[in-house]
């Protein structure tokens, strides 16, 4: 059995993550890019990136990147939800990597791991590992189709783009007309990729690469909600401290303490079953049981930690200053993204033979 808690290495890197982007993501700074034109914080990307090579960590060195694995990848991404962090780490460094890692492409690995480039894999954000994705039509090398959904593709220099001869291929962004979409949250943008004859380098096979660039992404989205939860509870509990009613602490009645008390029994449940996602996508054992587990999991906690946190903050709580709703936000985008708990909870059953009513 793999040791679940974190190494003094983890700890370190948790530390200067969260240093870096308590200098670039605050939250009146997140709040103010998300009414802007330009939602995604390339500067923080590039303090990642270039500053500490975080885009390389699923990698191995003799490829160009850092030989790390998913356990400090999800430390990373849990810090980053801490912040609802606008990079596109999720989508570059994890998912478009791991389909580069499955099809092979030595030089357009080297180029996304040194944060050269930004990969974003052009399938829908909802899709779950195995799931029906949207491809485009292959004719003479050049590719012809519209996809939707696609994550952080607004920020993307190249595309990872599945066709219907079965092949993913990668398009340089320029080559294809990306028109943002209303995101529900704004922290983490879709957007429409259009391709109209756009040419296409083919890559490999796309199942495989698709099938495990979403299981990944799904296992490390946990602990990016954990992250999400344990800031606004931690938040909440401070807040609550704090506030004064009828000359007393609002944290000190009764039944608000019942509510902190079962969020943070959920919130450390996330943290089991995130960190054993990260470490069975690590390990390569049981990593499809333990990754529908932890998404099975993960969303309703989030999404019901941040919507005591709204309550809980009360009024201050509704304002657009305030950045809960950021995190609200974030955590009903990450309910649906790479499978629901509902889907994820049908994979399971399959998965360990439980059969259903």
């Amino acid at each position: 059995m793999s040791d679940l808690l974190y190494s003094e290495e983890e700890e370190a890197l948790r530390s200067a993550v969260r240093d870096l982007l308590a200098d670039h993501c605050d939250a009146p700074g997140v709040i103010a890019r998300t009414e802007s034109d330009a939602p995604h914080d390339l500067a923080a990307w590039k303090a990642l990136t270039d500053g500490m090579g975080l885009a390389g960590l699923l990698v191995p060195e003799e490829r160009g990147g850092q030989g790390a694995t998913h356990r400090e990848v999800a430390v990373v991404l849990e810090e980053l939800g801490r912040a609802v962090a606008p990079v596109p780490y999720l989508t570059s460094a994890v998912v478009a990597t791991e389909a580069l890692l499955e099809a092979g492409d030595e030089a357009l690995l080297t180029e996304l791991a040194a944060g050269r480039r930004i990969g974003a894999l052009a399938v829908a954000l909802n899709v779950a590992a195995g799931g029906a994705y949207k491809v485009v039509r292959h004719e003479g090398g050049c590719l012809h189709g519209e996809l939707t959904g696609v994550a952080d593709a607004a920020v993307a220099d190249v595309l990872l783009v599945p066709a219907d001869d079965g092949g993913l291929y990668a398009v340089d962004a320029a080559d294809a007309t990306v028109t943002p979409q209303v995101s529900f949250d704004l922290t983490r943008p879709l957007a429409t990729v259009t391709l109209d004859g756009a040419p296409g380098r083919l890559l490999g096979d796309a199942e495989p690469a698709v099938r495990r660039a979403l299981r990944s992404g799904a296992g490390l989205l946990a602990s990016e909600q954990l992250g999400l939860a344990d800031w606004v509870l931690t938040e909440t509990v401070r807040y609550l401290k704090e506030r004064k009613q009828f000359n007393r602490p609002v944290g000190g009645f009764q039944a608000l303490k019942h509510r902190l008390a079962q969020l943070w029994l959920e919130v450390v449940s996330l943290r089991a079953a995130a960190r054993n996602a990260a470490d069975a996508l690590t390990t390569g054992t049981d990593a499809d049981v333990a990754v529908a587990v932890a998404q099975a999991y993960a969303a309703p906690v989030a999404v019901h930690a941040a919507e005591e946190a709204l309550q809980l903050h009360a009024g201050i709580g509704m304002t657009w200053e305030h950045p809960i709703h950021l995190y609200l936000k974030r955590a009903k985008s990450d309910s649906i993204a790479y499978g629901t708990a509902g889907v994820h909870r049908e994979a399971l059953a399959e998965l360990v033979d439980l059969q259903a009513p």
